[in-house]
């Protein structure tokens, strides 16, 4: 397979396993470079910048492929600067920008050779990014999981390409080789895919996280405002139909005063965060989980590798079929 994503970063298969908050680890990105594809870890998931560190000198150690780094690139990262200095210092194969300006981080990281891929949902910000320079868009679409942007697949990724000239990657809702396939055929340049890995060995959630991707499917996946105060999608698990997926009358109120709005979101955001690291790493009834649609086709816990070998089965059979017709 050769793709843009492929010839760029030495990479087999045009994937990368998609910066999950709480989910990635170190460990998932080295597999997922011995595996053929790549993998990208949010720098929020190391809670001080001594971990932070160590965590990039671990992958530039023993990461044999390419790798990248989550970068929140508006103010809600307050780390935002310690961590490019970090970043200047052990550049990565390349950075993922999420919510905000990627301007700063473009010029800082540029110049060192790492590559610069913007989240983008609409086609206004995906402008925006590429003239600024951005090297690459994804294009986070309606089937994603967390923070999806409004627009299917179908539409999104055609009405970029029809309007940009960077490359564009495909995120949200793929879970099999052939959907793999109909990106690349809607002329997406590699797919983002995190859901279906939530799963996989080498992530070190709590089991019971990883068993509610197995027994839950696409039916079961919600939209809630009620953890971060901005609609996230959640497994609509037992606890999650008992708090609602909305916030109360008192919540939304004082979310209309332009005084307290800030404060409001900050702390529905610390709380609602504080509720998805404990159910992902400990047994809780208070079971708030994240996840996409695509977790309709995770049926058993497998290694990185085995998982994206049955992508690319799959995908080469999907292609197979369409040969045929």
């Amino acid at each position: 397979m050769n793709t843009w994503l492929t010839s760029t970063f030495g990479i087999k298969f045009p994937i990368i396993l998609a910066p999950m908050f709480l989910v990635s680890n170190t460990s998932m990105l080295i597999k997922a470079s011995e595996a053929g594809i790549m993998g990208c870890i949010p720098s929020l998931n190391f809670r001080t910048l001594k971990a932070f560190e160590e965590a990039l000198i671990d992958l530039d150690k023993n990461c044999s492929g390419a790798y990248g780094i989550n970068l929140i690139v508006n103010a809600s990262n307050v780390f935002l600067k310690e961590h490019l200095i970090l970043l200047e210092k052990y550049p990565p194969s390349f950075v993922i920008t999420s919510l905000g300006n990627p301007k700063e981080t473009i010029d800082k990281l540029a110049s060192k050779g790492v590559r610069i891929i913007c989240d983008v949902t609409e086609l206004k910000y995906a402008k925006k990014v590429e003239a600024l320079g951005a090297d690459a868009i994804i294009a986070v679409n309606s089937g994603a999981g967390g923070h999806r942007g409004n627009i299917p697949a179908s539409i999104l990724i055609p009405l970029l390409k029809e309007h940009i000239k960077i490359p564009i990657i495909a995120a949200g809702g793929v879970g099999t080789g052939s959907g793999i396939l109909s990106m690349l055929s809607l002329g997406a340049q590699g797919c983002s895919i995190g859901s279906p890995f939530i799963r996989c060995e080498e992530a070190i959630v709590h089991q019971d996280y990883k068993e509610a991707v197995l027994h839950y499917g696409a039916n079961d996946i919600i939209l809630s405002s009620k953890i971060s105060g901005t609609p996230c999608t959640v497994i609509n698990t037992p606890y999650q139909q008992k708090i609602g997926k909305e916030l109360n009358f008192l919540e939304k109120l004082l979310m209309k005063n332009k005084y307290l709005k800030k404060h409001l979101k900050m702390l529905t955001y610390y709380k609602g965060m504080k509720l998805i690291e404990t159910a992902a790493f400990s047994a809780t009834y208070k079971t708030i989980w994240c996840a996409g649609p695509s977790i309709e086709f995770s049926n058993k816990i497998e290694t990185i590798e085995v998982i994206v070998k049955r992508f690319m089965k799959e995908y080469g059979l999907a292609k197979s079929m369409l040969n045929d017709k």
